[in-house]
């Protein structure tokens, strides 16, 4: 039998303990991510902050579970997970597909009066700008195509054959999960957003970024760094810096 506890210990990585009076920062991966990929991060903030970072289904330690390929499905039980928790000022951080469910998430916990005070969007355009994508629908060699153009994997995954193959299932079932995204373009939230992007990501123009503007009633910020999809990874004292800034306004925010 699996207990709510063993579940939010499936979907919520704590990888550094935090204070007792600490802020929380959870943390969305990008398609094809895990929770890992933000232990640096849990490193930066703790034990100041209680740092989360989700696993999604299908990777990693969860890999014999299927993916949730519907984006509001896996917003949904996020959020589940989320209103498990101890109330306190809590950050969002999210990368492209991350960006997209921490944008959702947030919304679903606003309707509970248990919303975020900031979700930091990064690496993705406005949640109601569409393209015509279908990256789901390749065969596998056009799936590492695109990785490789987004250069957004280690070259040393992507030439282990064994872990490659792992790592499909995930990135296909995230990449169905994105492409077929949609959101109304009246959907806001409350919160403020900062919205990070790469001034050179193909998948984000600047004024796709800028769309975020649109979907909340709160402070907006747009911060323009060089580089592609995968920007942050080239700027990260600046980024944490961001998440740094989001992290104190929230430790002076009055308790509701």
């Amino acid at each position: 039998m699996t207990t709510a506890d063993d579940t939010g210990a499936l979907w919520l990585r704590r990888y550094h303990p935090a204070d007792a009076d600490a802020v929380r920062l959870v943390c969305f991966p990008h398609a094809g991510g895990s929770a890992s990929f933000y232990h640096p991060v849990s490193s930066r903030f703790a034990p100041a902050a209680e740092v989360l970072s989700l696993q999604y289904p299908g990777r990693q330690d969860r890999r014999k579970e299927p993916c949730v390929e519907d984006l509001g499905r896996l917003a949904d039980l996020v959020t589940e997970q989320l209103l498990a928790l101890d109330d306190r000022p809590t950050v969002f951080f999210g990368h492209s597909m991350g960006a997209a469910l921490a944008f959702e998430t947030a919304w679903r916990l606003e309707q509970k009066d248990a919303g975020p005070l900031t979700v930091i969007a990064s690496g993705r355009r406005g949640p109601s700008t569409t393209r015509a994508e279908e990256v789901h629908l390749r065969d596998d060699d056009g799936i590492v195509a695109e990785m490789k153009r987004l250069n957004g994997t280690a070259a040393g995954v992507l030439g282990d054959e064994e872990i490659l193959r792992m790592a499909l299932p995930a990135l296909r079932g995230d990449y169905r999960a994105i492409e077929t995204y949609s959101c109304p373009p009246d959907r806001t939230v409350r919160c403020g957003i900062t919205v990070l992007t790469g001034d050179g990501d193909p998948l984000t123009t600047v004024e796709e970024a800028e769309r975020w503007q649109d979907h909340t009633e709160g402070p907006f910020r747009l911060r323009v760094f060089t580089g592609g999809h995968f920007f942050l990874t080239q700027h990260l004292t600046a980024v944490n810096g961001e998440i740094a800034d989001a992290l104190d306004l929230a430790r002076s925010a009055p308790a509701s």
